[in-house]
């Protein structure tokens, strides 16, 4: 069967995870409290902190306390859609101001490039805000790659390791799901996306990384559609 589409994962995927871990969560961290003093009444920040409130079950929470909270789950390392909404924000102004580029895999720029020339539908599924993958890759060290793709998917159609979710996403691109290929390092995403009827390869770009039996590529250049 024939590849129409592409969803691909970005840490560990297409992006090092080590950008992530080691230059956008310190800078989030380091300004989130100031942004969030500063803008908790604009309309957009604002609505964020609502659901921060609902997903932390504390209604009445203040500025200070929701501070507190996020700072809580940047280091457990939590999904949370607003979390993930708010660190957008905050890394908007750091690629704006020139502090650090999006990081993206030479390889991986490469093919996307040809898949896209080739007619192949390229989408994005990750658990950072659609806000922030568009923001890194149109602020990557390759220019502006945002035009590459057709659309963006965050957890706010579900969870990454939920087989829901990516019948969802079968829904929204309205493909067949056998016509779709998913690319993650993680064994866990991969088998709920091939729960949902969907092509997998597993980008294995660490030796030591835990595998399963799904198709294995080092990089882009081996992946096969």
């Amino acid at each position: 069967m024939t590849v129409r589409t592409i969803v691909t994962d970005i840490e560990g995927t297409t992006s090092s995870i080590n950008f992530v871990t080691r230059v956008l969560f310190p800078y989030a961290s380091d300004a989130l409290p100031e942004f969030v003093r500063q803008h908790a009444d604009d309309d957009a920040i604002a609505g964020i902190l609502n659901d921060a409130r609902d997903e932390a079950s504390e209604p009445d929470a203040d500025t200070e306390r929701l501070i507190a909270i996020m700072l809580q789950w940047i280091s457990e390392d939590r999904k949370v859609t607003a979390l993930k909404a708010l660190q957008g924000h905050i890394w908007r102004g750091g690629y704006e101001a020139g502090e650090f580029t999006g990081h993206i895999y030479d390889d991986a720029v490469e093919n996307l490039r040809q898949w896209s020339e080739r007619s192949i539908d390229l989408y994005v599924y990750s658990s950072g805000s659609v806000a922030a993958q568009k923001l890194l890759f149109g602020y990557s060290g390759a220019g502006d790659l945002r035009p590459l793709f057709r659309g963006w998917f965050d957890t706010r159609i579900g969870h990454k390791r939920d087989a829901d979710s990516y019948r969802s996403i079968v829904q929204e691109l309205a493909t067949p799901a056998e016509e779709i290929l998913f690319l993650s390092d993680v064994v866990e995403e991969l088998d709920a996306a091939r729960m949902a009827g969907m092509r997998t390869t597993q980008l294995v770009r660490d030796p030591d990384m835990l595998t399963g039996d799904h198709t294995l590529a080092h990089d882009f250049d081996e992946v096969v559609i």
